[in-house]
């Protein structure tokens, strides 16, 4: 007869859902304060636990798995070393919401390849779509100041979360098959495939910014937070800007990973 799986579930009259799910595998190898330690974060990373919901204390958790205080406790201080959840005063331990995405340093990639990448469904919502004059624009773009630019402002979503609000400027003169195009998917892709503008490189920075009230209202924020200032200018292979972008990113959500060799 083959060996059944033993688990210890946590008892219903101490703990409510989602807790209620937190199973103990008795004769798995991983220690049982990295099982909790896994189903902690699959909770948060679905949805399940929302940013400030409130642990239950470890003594508490610990007493309804039957485990000692000491496990529940390193599970707890995994998940804060990796940010995912925090201490707050009488609040005690909450959740700080979705797993940040980590998308890497020194590629040239669009939002929705990002996304893609980080294993996420990228979409957007169009606040504005306009073909422009704008003179300081032209002026960085090395164009007359009657020269038109397609100025799109959209919010990106990841796996239907917004993870920013951008404003971007592309050149009509260089590209102008994007008259045509519905600012729906990737734009890189759209220059590449129907305009034959192939992007080989940007520089971008990044800066600490407090998010505006429409950004709080973007965000779901109830007051103004740290996010990620980003800008970019993107040029193509004959060395012409295409693309200037400025985006706001909310903080809780970005954490930019480097390699760095020596």
């Amino acid at each position: 007869m083959p060996t059944s799986r033993a688990t210890k579930p946590a008892p219903q009259a101490e703990l409510s859902a989602p807790w209620t799910t937190i199973t103990l595998d008795e004769l798995s190898s991983e220690p049982n304060f990295a099982q909790i330690k896994r189903q902690l974060r699959d909770l948060i990373e679905r949805g399940a636990l929302q940013q400030g919901q409130s642990f239950p204390s470890e003594r508490m958790l610990s007493d309804a798995l039957q485990v000692s205080r000491i496990t529940v406790k390193r599970a707890y201080d995994d998940l804060r070393a990796e940010d995912l959840i925090s201490k707050q005063g009488r609040s005690g331990t909450v959740a700080r919401g979705n797993m940040p995405v980590r998308p890497t340093l020194g590629k040239l990639k669009g939002f929705t390849q990002e996304m893609r990448e980080l294993g996420m469904t990228a979409s957007s919502q169009l606040q504005d779509r306009a073909m422009v004059c704008d003179r300081m624009i032209a002026s960085m773009f090395g164009r007359p100041s009657t020269a038109q630019f397609l100025r799109l402002v959209r919010i990106r979503f990841g796996d239907g979360t917004p993870m920013r609000r951008e404003t971007a400027w592309y050149d009509l003169t260089k590209a102008p098959g994007l008259r045509d195009w519905d600012a729906v998917g990737s734009v890189y892709e759209y220059l590449r495939e129907k305009c034959g503008v192939f992007l080989t490189g940007a520089d971008q920075t990044v800066e600490a910014v407090l998010s505006s009230p429409e950004e709080n209202t973007i965000f779901g924020y109830t007051t103004s937070q740290p996010c990620l200032l980003v800008k970019r200018s993107t040029r193509s292979a004959d060395d012409q800007l295409v693309e200037y972008v400025e985006g706001v990113f909310r903080g809780d959500a970005y954490v930019y990973k480097l390699h760095l060799e020596t």
